[in-house]
């Protein structure tokens, strides 16, 4: 049963317990808000929960640990707290279902500070939050320095920064949860253009770098198969007229492709508009970068693949 993206707020009833034949639930995307009922726990066919995105508070119930069969469960993007349930199936789930919460704890796997029990716990806390400290100090010191100095051996050769800038990028992997922070979640007004089954997004990541992001609409089937092509195919070419493809993201909900941003625009918007001009060189150069790309005609601009 997929509920998602919808405005439905207040609780999750507790006759949501009846439902023990139900195999997947996603509520995600709405405006729920009190706690999770513990009657869920009594949903025993339950496998896929999705409760992210809404205003959830409270503790997540430790009944939960019965659903035996549970394969799936997020719980990210609310004001959640507490001590998040280990046992059952649940200690087998990623730490990236649980972020931004509250204030949760629990088991270090999950990524989160452990639950204060004791004083020696808030010890060994404080120690953990020096070093994590220290740690992103670091994080941020040393790659700023390297920055600075080849941006300054680098400085004059605009060109060669831009390809070296994306290389960088390309070798680190950037989370969905980036991509979202880079995109404003997506935002309309970092919509660039919109297509039968894409969108492309311009977005910014950490380190200043300006990208595109082609998000693939994963309700219709021909996405899926488009994506799959396009991750095998594209990082595999290599010309001058072809947008460069930096790296891709990819899980249950979200499908995309990381590239490179172009700030002019597409070549359409200065043929066809009568507030843009190309001089005679240009379009002959235009023309001449047309006739080498022709082999392989696929465009940011136009979104779909042809």
């Amino acid at each position: 049963m997929d509920l998602s993206m919808n405005q439905f707020s207040n609780g999750i009833p507790r006759e949501i317990g009846g439902l023990k034949n139900l195999a997947h639930l996603s509520l995600r995307h709405n405006k729920l808000q009190v706690a999770i009922p513990n009657s869920m726990s009594d949903m025993v066919g339950l496998e896929f929960l999705d409760l992210s995105h809404n205003n959830i508070s409270g503790i997540i119930p430790k009944s939960l640990e019965k659903l035996q069969n549970l394969k799936y469960f997020n719980a990210s993007f609310n004001k959640l707290y507490g001590e998040i349930p280990s046992g059952g199936l649940l200690k087998n789930l990623s730490s990236q279902f649980f972020i931004y919460n509250e204030a949760l704890c629990g088991s270090s796997r999950f990524s989160v500070p452990p639950c204060p029990t004791s004083s020696k716990h808030k010890s060994n806390r404080k120690k953990l939050l020096v070093l994590f400290l220290l740690l992103g100090i670091a994080a941020v010191v040393v790659p700023s320095t390297f920055i600075v100095l080849w941006i300054r051996y680098r400085r004059g050769k605009s060109a060669l920064q831009q390809d070296d800038s994306l290389s960088t990028v390309a070798k680190e992997r950037i989370s969905y949860y980036e991509l979202l922070r880079a995109t404003d979640v997506l935002s309309e007004s970092n919509l660039i253009v919109s297509g039968s089954f894409v969108s492309v997004y311009k977005g910014v990541l950490r380190i200043g770098t300006f990208i595109a992001v082609k998000v693939f609409n994963l309700q219709l089937d021909v996405a899926f198969k488009s994506f799959d092509t396009e991750c095998e195919v594209l990082p595999s070419l290599r010309h001058r007229n072809l947008v460069k493809v930096i790296t891709s993201c990819s899980n249950l909900d979200f499908k995309d492709l990381v590239l490179e941003y172009m700030p002019n625009g597409s070549l359409e918007k200065y043929l066809y508009s009568d507030n843009y001009f190309l001089d005679i060189k240009t379009k002959h150069n235009d023309r001449c970068g047309m006739c080498f790309g022709i082999s392989s005609p696929w465009v940011l601009a136009a979104c779909d693949p042809l």
